[in-house]
């Protein structure tokens, strides 16, 4: 039986959504802010002492980041799942002596379930595959954010950026899942509940990434991420659709217009399935052809609709779903 909420759970749940959510929008904002204010107050020192240490530090998110158990752990996390609720699915296992790159499917407007299976314990991820470390790459530019890379490092969140995989899948030894939103921006903009469209046919850099370290590539697809929030979803070559191409182009994300449930910012309780799907073994090349990254790009996408397909219907949706891979 479905155990009933009390008031208060429902209370701390929404309030642990709804910190996640505002601080996904504005604690860059705030810490710039925050940062530049303390310059002209009294407590000047403490802006020059850490802006001296972020140039000792710049390099270390790329470097592995600083990653705290701790933080991983945090309750808030719970009531963040409960809230939708998200559950993490295995359905094979993921050897620990290999690393893995994990292409997490479809991005949303907030990857939620992204977020919450690999960037908490709330989940059981560890549970679910001992050995294995995830560390979910983000916008590298989010890194470049005084205070904010720092909790955010913490949560064990990493810059999608070369360097950064290439210390992860080289330099840290073996059990490492990079986990990575391959439709970026891109995706987010599709973004809409009871649509499941994937970016991904002209992505390939993730392909090549693991041909050149031997990392085997596993489908991930976050069922019911597309309806925590309605979005208005301006027409191709329109005038908003163009400045939110061009905005993207320039800052790196997409200026999503969406509304929640609730209070505006709060998503729908819709359900968050995160399927995680079988490897597909990738051999060591340092330098890999063009018909090899093909064959593989080809290889993932296959999987990752037959992912889609073998789990839509116990996920919520009707067996006419289709997945659309663009």
């Amino acid at each position: 039986m479905t155990k009933i909420k009390t008031q208060w759970k429902e209370f701390l749940e929404a309030i642990s959504v709804l910190q996640w959510v505002l601080s996904f929008l504005f604690l860059g904002v705030a810490c710039y802010i925050m940062i530049v204010y303390l310059m002209f107050t009294s407590l000047w020192p403490l802006s020059t002492l850490y802006f001296i240490w972020l140039v000792m530090d710049w390099q270390t998110p790329e470097r592995g980041g600083r990653r705290t158990s701790a933080v991983r752990k945090w309750r808030v996390w719970e009531h963040l799942r409960d809230f939708f609720p998200i559950k993490l699915v295995k359905t094979a296992e993921l050897n620990p002596n290999k690393n893995y790159i994990l292409g997490c499917h479809p991005h949303g407007i907030m990857s939620a379930g992204a977020f919450t299976c690999f960037s908490t314990e709330s989940c059981g991820f560890t549970e679910a595959f001992p050995g294995v470390r995830p560390s979910l790459a983000i916008l590298a530019g989010l890194f470049r954010i005084p205070l904010l890379r720092e909790y955010i490092m913490s949560a064990g969140l990493l810059p999608v950026s070369k360097p950064s995989l290439v210390h992860l899948l080289s330099k840290s030894g073996k059990g490492n899942a990079v986990v990575i939103v391959i439709g970026g921006a891109a995706e987010s903009l599709a973004s809409s509940p009871g649509v499941n469209i994937v970016v991904v046919k002209q992505r390939k850099g993730f392909v090549r990434t693991a041909l050149e370290f031997g990392a085997d590539l596993v489908p991930v697809y976050s069922f019911g991420e597309n309806d925590l929030f309605k979005q208005v979803i301006f027409s191709e070559g329109s005038l908003s659709r163009r400045l939110q191409d061009l905005f993207k182009r320039i800052v790196g994300f997409a200026p999503c217009l969406f509304v929640g449930e609730r209070l505006a910012f709060l998503p729908y309780r819709t359900p968050v399935t995160t399927v995680v799907g079988s490897p597909i073994s990738v051999p060591k090349c340092a330098t890999p052809t063009e018909e090899e990254v093909d064959h593989y790009h080809t290889l993932y996408m296959e999987a990752l609709s037959k992912l889609f397909h073998e789990h839509k219907v116990s996920c919520g949706l009707s067996e006419s779903h289709k997945l659309r891979i663009i």
